[in-house]
C-alpha cells in the first residue's frame, strides 16, 4: 500500500517507507512532525536564524531547504551504511525554534531554551541551521547536561576570533566565547577544513584545508578520534567547509575546500564516536543552484544520524527495536 504525507500520516516513528519524492509534506526525511518526545530517541529541529551573519544572508531558509532536499533521498536506507538508522532510532521532525526577530537580543536565550526543552526529555538533537551562531546557545544547553564538550568542527573559518563583548551576536566569534566559558574543551577538540587566517587557535587542534585535502579520510578520522577520546562530542558542520564548487549556496564561501565525497568519507570513518549533539549550518538556498547545497546539507545530516544511531545501537545492542517489523539487524556485522 502506498503512503504519502508521512510527516502526518506515519503510524510508527520507526522505519523507512518510499513516498513520491516530488510531492507530499516535506519534513526531514519524511519523519513525523511531532512535539511529543515520549519514547523519542532523536529530534530533528530547525533554527531559521541568520542575522548573525557577516556577509550574505539567507540561511534562515536553510532548514526548509534541507527538508525539501531530503525528500529526494528519503525513499531508501541511507547509502552506504549497512543498517537503517530509522530502524534503530525513533526519530521525529520537531519543527522549528520560535523566536522574535524584532527582539534580537532575546534570540540566543530562546534558542538555548528550545534546545534545553528537548534535551531535558532525554532526547538527542540534530539541528538544521541557520547561521553558525546558533551552535553557541545549543552548545550551552548540551554542556549543562554533559559538562565541557569536545567540539568536532568542520568549517572554512575557525569562528574563534577575539570578541571582548560576550553579548554580541556574531557567527565568527561564538567558539571564542564557548572556549573561554568552558562550554567546550579546546584541548579535546578539533577543527577541520579551515582556510582563513587566525593566528591564535585557542588550544584547538586545527587540520586546515591543505592538510585535510592531502590526508585520507581514515587518517583524518583517526586524528579526530584520538583527540576527543570518549569525551562527549558535539559535531558541527558548516557547509562552507566544502569547496564552493560543491556548496555554492552559503553566506561566506571560500575556495579550496573539501569535496563532498571527502567530507562524507571522513564522517563515515567516525563511527563509534561519542556523539551527543550535532548540527548542519550555513546552508543559504537563495545562493544555491538546483538545490546542490541543500542536498549536500541533507546528506551530511544523514551521516550524522547514522553516527548517532551507531553509538545508540552499540550501547543498546540487547534492546529489540519496536514495530514495524522488517529485516532484522545483524549486530555482528556492524
Amino acid at each position: 500500500m502506498s503512503q504519502n504525507d508521512q510527516a502526518f500520516n506515519r503510524e510508527s516513528l520507526y522505519g523507512t517507507f518510499a513516498e513520491p519524492t516530488f510531492g507530499g509534506v516535506t519534513s526531514f526525511m519524511r519523519r513525523r512532525y511531532s512535539r511529543d518526545l515520549q519514547n523519542v530517541d532523536l529530534a530533528i529541529t530547525g533554527v531559521p536564524f541568520d542575522t548573525a551573519t557577516t556577509h550574505r544572508p539567507g540561511t534562515r531558509f536553510g532548514p526548509r531547504g534541507i527538508r525539501i532536499a531530503s525528500s529526494g533521498i528519503a525513499w531508501e536506507r541511507h547509502w552506504p551504511w549497512e543498517f537503517d538508522p530509522f530502524e534503530v532510532l525513533a526519530a521525529v521532525d520537531y519543527g522549528d525554534c520560535a523566536f522574535d526577530l524584532g527582539l534580537p537580543a532575546s534570540v540566543p536565550e530562546a534558542i538555548e531554551a528550545h534546545a534545553s526543552k528537548i534535551l531535558r526529555q532525554g532526547t538527542g538533537m540534530l539541528t538544521l541551521g541557520g547561521d553558525h551562531f546558533i551552535s553557541y546557545p545549543i552548545l550551552k544547553a548540551h554542556a549543562k547536561i554533559h559538562g565541557p564538550l569536545s567540539l568536532v568542527h568542520f568549517d572554512a573559518h575557525t569562528d574563534t576570533w577575539p570578541d571582548p563583548d560576550e553579548k554580541r551576536i556574531e557567527h565568527g566569534t561564538m567558539f571564542f566565547h564557548a572556549a573561554k566559558e568552558r562550554v567546550v574543551a579546546p584541548e579535546r577538540s578539533i577543527q577541520i577544513g579551515m582556510r582563513t587566517t587566525n593566528d591564535d587557535p585557542m588550544g584547538f587542534q586545527v587540520l586546515d584545508a591543505r592538510m585535510a585535502n592531502k590526508l585520507s579520510a581514515e587518517a583524518i578520522a583517526e586524528r579526530i578520534l584520538s583527540r576527543v577520546g570518549d569525551n562527549p562530542v558535539y559535531l558541527t558542520f558548516d557547509i562552507d567547509c566544502l569547496d564552493p564548487a560543491y556548496a555554492p549556496g552559503t553566506g561566506t564561501p571560500v575556495v579550496g575546500g573539501l569535496s563532498s565525497f571527502h567530507a562524507l568519507e571522513i564522517l563515515r570513518a567516525l563511527r563509534g564516536i561519542n556523539i551527543v549533539g550535532m548540527d548542519i549550518v550555513e546552508v543559504s538556498p537563495p545562493y544555491d543552484q538546483s538545490e546542490i547545497t541543500a542536498l549536500a546539507g541533507a546528506t551530511i545530516a544523514m551521516e550524522m544520524v547514522c553516527l548517532y544511531a551507531w553509538r545508540h545501537k552499540l550501547m543498546n545492542a540487547g534492546s529489540p527495536a519496536e514495530e514495524p517489523k522488517r529485516s532484522s539487524l545483524d549486530l555482528s556485522t556492524v
